[in-house]
C-alpha cells in the first residue's frame, strides 16, 4: 500500500468536517487562539512582537515555564497537582550558585548534582503522596513553604553570582553557525527545514498506519491543513531567528524535551498508564497497574524538571536571588489548564501545555511592549484562565 493511499482513509469511516471540529474544539481552539493572539499583538505592537530579537527574548523568558509545564501536565493528568515547583526552582538556582560561586564546583558537576537533588525532592514529595495517600495539595504546599525558607537560608537573604560562562550558555548561548555566511545563520535555517520535513514525514507515516486499521478519524483536509501550518510556522520562525543569532540553546533544549515527553505520553506503556490512573485510579489498580509507583515516578520527574528550569532561570539572570520562582507555579498550572488539561485528570497533551505556556508568554510580552501595567496583566491572565476552565467544563457537560 502506498503512503498516499494509506493516508487517504475510506470515505465511509470519515466523520464530517463539522462533526470532527466540534468533537475536537478544545484541541484546535487553543491553537487558533495562539495564532489570533499573536496576530493581534503583532498588529498592536507595529510588528515588534515577531522581530528576531523580541522573538528570542520570548523564548528565553518562557523557557522555564514550558520546561516545568511538561512535568506538570503529567502530574495533572495523573490526577494531582504540584504547588512547590516555583520554590524548588528558586532553591535549585540558589544551590547551583552556592556550589559554583562559593564552593568552586565545575559547572558540569553542578548541573548533574542539581538535577539529582531536584529528583530527590520530587521523590520525597511523591513518596508521601503515592504511598501514604496524603493529598498532593497539602504535601506540595508544605514543600512550597519549606523550599522558600531554605532558599533564603542558603543565600543568606542576598543575591549570589555571577556564574561561569559555561553555565550561562545553558540559557544565553546560541547554536553555532557551522556554515559560511555573514548576517544570516544558514545552519539554523537548514536545521529548521529538516525539522519541518521530519515532522511532516512522521505524521504522514503515523496516519498511514492508523488508516490501515481504520483508526484514522481526522478528515484529510484537517490533516493536511494542520501539518502544513505547523511546517510553515517552524520554517518561518527559524527564518526569523536565522536573521539574528540563530536559535538559542534553550530553544533546542525545549524542542528535545517536548519531543521526548510527547513520545513518552503517547507511545509508551508508562504514558498510557498515567492517563489510566487519572481517568479512574481504582479501575487502573484492578487492571494490574502499579498506581503507587507511577504516581511516585511522576512527582520525581516533576522535581527533575523543576531543577532544570531552576538552572535555566538562574543562568539567564546570571545570579540566584531569594525571590526567584515566586508564583511561577501559578503560571505553570495556568499554562497546563489553558492548554486543555482536565481538572479531573485523565486528559491533556504535551503540545497543548506548550501552546498554553506560549499563549501566556505572548500575552505577557505583548502587554509589556504596549505598556500595560502588571496589575492589569494579572487581571487579564486570570480571566483567560477562568475562560479556559469554563470552556472545558462546558464541553464535558455537553458531551456527557
Amino acid at each position: 500500500m502506498s503512503t498516499q493511499a494509506s493516508v487517504d482513509q475510506p470515505k465511509a469511516t470519515q466523520p464530517s468536517l463539522g462533526g470532527f471540529f466540534k468533537s475536537h474544539l478544545r484541541e484546535y481552539g487553543i491553537l487558533i487562539a495562539l495564532v489570533v493572539i499573536m496576530a493581534l499583538f503583532q498588529f498592536l505592537t507595529d510588528g515588534i512582537l515577531l522581530k528576531p530579537l523580541n522573538l528570542t527574548n520570548l523564548f528565553l523568558q518562557n523557557s522555564y515555564i514550558i520546561i516545568m509545564a511538561l512535568g506538570m501536565l503529567m502530574v495533572i493528568v495523573c490526577g494531582h497537582i504540584d504547588l512547590s515547583v516555583g520554590s524548588v526552582l528558586g532553591f535549585i538556582g540558589a544551590l547551583a550558585a552556592v556550589m559554583m560561586v562559593q564552593w568552586g564546583w565545575p559547572a558540569p558537576v553542578t548541573f548533574v548534582a542539581c538535577l539529582v537533588v531536584g529528583t530527590l525532592i520530587g521523590m520525597a514529595q511523591g513518596y508521601w503522596i503515592a504511598y501514604y495517600r496524603i493529598p498532593a495539595f497539602i504535601v506540595t504546599l508544605a514543600g512550597m513553604l519549606v523550599f522558600k525558607g531554605l532558599t533564603l537560608w542558603l543565600l543568606g537573604g542576598q543575591s549570589v553570582g555571577p556564574f561561569p560562562e559555561t553555565f550561562q550558555k545553558l540559557s544565553t548561548g546560541f547554536l553555532p553557525n557551522l556554515l559560511p555566511g555573514e548576517g544570516f545563520h544558514l545552519t539554523s535555517m537548514l536545521l529548521g527545514i529538516a525539522v519541518a520535513a521530519l515532522l511532516l514525514y512522521f505524521n504522514i507515516r503515523a496516519r498511514a498506519k492508523q488508516a490501515q486499521y481504520g483508526a484514522a478519524r481526522e478528515p484529510l483536509q484537517f490533516f493536511w491543513l494542520r501539518n502544513g501550518l505547523i511546517a510553515a510556522a517552524v520554517i518561518y520562525i527559524t527564518y526569523l531567528l536565522s536573521t539574528y543569532k540563530g536559535p538559542p540553546n534553550v530553544l533546542i533544549l525545549m524542542a528535545l524535551l517536548i519531543s521526548i515527553y510527547t513520545f513518552v505520553t503517547q507511545r509508551t506503556t508508562f504514558g498510557r498508564r498515567i492517563y489510566a490512573i487519572g481517568g479512574n485510579e481504582k479501575a487502573a489498580m484492578l487492571s494490574g497497574i502499579n498506581t503507587k509507583r507511577l504516581t511516585f515516578l511522576t512527582f520525581a520527574n516533576m522535581g527533575m524538571l523543576a531543577a532544570l528550569a531552576g538552572m535555566v532561570f538562574a543562568a539567564r539572570l546570571n545570579m540566584a536571588t531569594p525571590k526567584a520562582g515566586l508564583a511561577f507555579e501559578l503560571d505553570v498550572i495556568a499554562a497546563v489548564f489553558i492548554g486543555g488539561a482536565s481538572m479531573r485528570g485523565g486528559s491533556g497533551k504535551i503540545i497543548g501545555a506548550v501552546i498554553g505556556a506560549l499563549i501566556m508568554g505572548v500575552m505577557n510580552n505583548g502587554m509589556s511592549i504596549l505598556g500595560v501595567g502588571i496589575d492589569w496583566q494579572q487581571v487579564i491572565k486570570g480571566l483567560v484562565l477562568l475562560a479556559a476552565v469554563i470552556f472545558d467544563v462546558y464541553n464535558k457537560n455537553k458531551s456527557g
